[in-house]
C-alpha cells in the first residue's frame, strides 16, 4: 500500500543564489564577452569538483531548450535567453538516479542558480548534496557577500542565505474539494509561497504544486529547511483527509474515473499529452485511493516526463509530427500501464 507521504511528494529541491564578485549582475552585464568570461570561469571551477556538461543558451536547438525545461534544470527566462553568456551546466551522471544531480544555470536572474533535486520528500539530502558542491565552488570562485546581508542576489527576496526549499507535491483532494485558496492563505502566513509546476506564474499542471520558502535573509539554513518540512508534512496530512472527503462524496463516481483513465491508457492507440496527463493524474489519484496497484508510484511521474512532446522528439534525429507523437505516446502507454494492476473489490 502506497503511504501518504509517498503519494503526495513527488521531489525535493534546494537553490542556491549565487553572485561573482566585482562582476555587475546579470541585467546589467551588457558586455557579451565578460557574460562569455562569465560562464568559462563557472564551468571550469565546477568541471574541477564534478564531470559537468555545458549548454549554451545560443547555440542547442529549441527541442532541448524545451526539455531542460521540461526536467526542470532550466527557468522558461532562460530558455528564452539566445543571448551570449546565458548557460547552463548539469552534472553527465547521477551518482544515484534516486538521489538527483547537481545543475547551474549561469547568469539567469543571478551569475549562479546552483540546484539539487532528489526524489521524495528529502530536503537535508538535496540541501546536503548541494553545499558540498557550493563549499568546493566558493574556494575556486569569490562570492558577493556581505557580513550584514549575507550572500548579494538581484533580488531582495534572495539576500542572505540565498537559499530556496521547495517541494513538489501531488494535491488532487485538495484541488477537487477546492480547498487550495484557503490552503495558499495559510501557507503565506506561514511565510512560504504555493506555486505551480514550473515557479513563478506558472499553472498548477496535473493537480502538481510547489511549495517553497519566501523568507531567506535573518534566517539561517537549517531554519528554512525544517519550516518548509513541517509545512509540507501539514499538506501532507491535509491531503489525506481531503481525499477521503472525496472519496465518502461520490465514491463509485471517483472509482470509475480512475479505472476509466487507467483502461484508457492501458489500450489507447493514439493520445495528446494533455489528454495523457489528465488521465495519468487520475490514475495515480486511483492508486493512491487504493483503487489500482503499483509497486513504484514515483515512476509515474518519471514517465510523464518522458512522454513530454521536446522529450519524445529528442528519442528521433527528427521531432514527430503532432499525429505521430500522439502514436508513439500512446504505444509507450500501453507497455508502462501493463506494470499497474485493478484491484477488485
Amino acid at each position: 500500500m502506497i503511504n501518504n507521504i509517498e503519494s503526495t511528494v513527488a521531489s525535493s529541491r534546494v537553490r542556491l543564489a549565487r553572485n561573482l564578485a566585482d562582476h555587475p549582475f546579470p541585467d546589467r552585464l551588457s558586455d557579451p564577452i565578460k557574460a562569455k568570461q562569465i560562464v568559462r570561469t563557472v564551468f571550469e571551477a565546477a568541471s574541477g569538483v564534478r564531470s559537468f556538461r555545458l549548454y549554451s543558451m545560443d547555440v542547442i536547438t529549441e527541442t532541448v531548450a524545451q526539455s531542460l525545461r521540461d526536467d526542470h534544470l532550466i527557468s522558461a527566462e532562460l530558455a528564452k535567453n539566445k543571448a551570449c553568456g546565458a548557460a547552463l551546466i548539469a552534472e553527465e551522471e547521477e551518482e544515484d538516479p534516486l538521489h538527483g544531480k547537481f545543475s547551474v544555470m549561469i547568469n539567469e536572474e543571478d551569475h549562479l542558480r546552483e540546484q539539487y533535486i532528489v526524489k521524495g520528500l528529502n530536503l537535508s539530502l538535496a540541501y546536503l548534496k548541494i553545499s558540498a558542491v557550493d563549499d568546493e565552488l566558493s574556494k575556486k570562485l569569490r562570492f558577493a557577500f556581505d557580513a550584514q546581508l549575507g550572500y548579494l542576489t538581484a533580488c531582495p527576496t534572495n539576500l542572505g542565505t540565498g537559499l530556496r526549499a521547495s517541494v513538489m507535491l501531488f494535491l488532487p483532494g485538495l484541488t477537487r474539494m477546492k480547498k487550495m485558496s484557503r490552503l495558499i492563505r495559510e501557507i503565506s502566513r506561514l511565510g512560504h509561497t504555493v506555486r505551480g509546476v514550473y515557479g513563478e506564474g506558472s499553472a498548477a499542471e496535473g493537480y502538481m504544486y510547489q511549495i517553497s520558502n519566501e523568507v531567506t535573509l535573518g534566517v539561517d539554513e537549517d531554519y528554512i529547511l525544517s519550516e518548509v518540512q513541517r509545512a509540507v508534512l501539514e499538506i501532507v496530512n491535509l491531503e489525506s483527509h481531503a481525499r477521503k472527503e472525496l472519496l465518502a462524496s461520490k465514491p463509485t463516481e471517483i472509482r470509475d474515473q480512475c479505472c476509466r483513465a487507467y483502461g484508457i491508457l492501458a489500450n489507447c492507440e493514439r493520445v495528446s499529452f494533455k489528454e495523457f496527463l489528465r488521465l495519468i493524474s487520475d490514475v495515480k489519484l486511483g492508486v493512491a485511493l487504493g483503487f489500482l496497484e503499483t509497486e513504484n508510484f514515483g515512476a509515474m511521474d518519471d514517465f510523464i516526463a518522458g512522454m513530454r512532446p521536446s522529450n519524445l522528439d529528442l528519442l528521433r534525429d527528427e521531432p514527430f509530427d503532432p499525429v505521430e507523437r500522439d502514436l508513439f505516446r500512446a504505444q509507450k502507454c500501453r507497455r508502462f500501464f501493463r506494470k499497474i494492476r485493478r484491484v477488485e473489490k
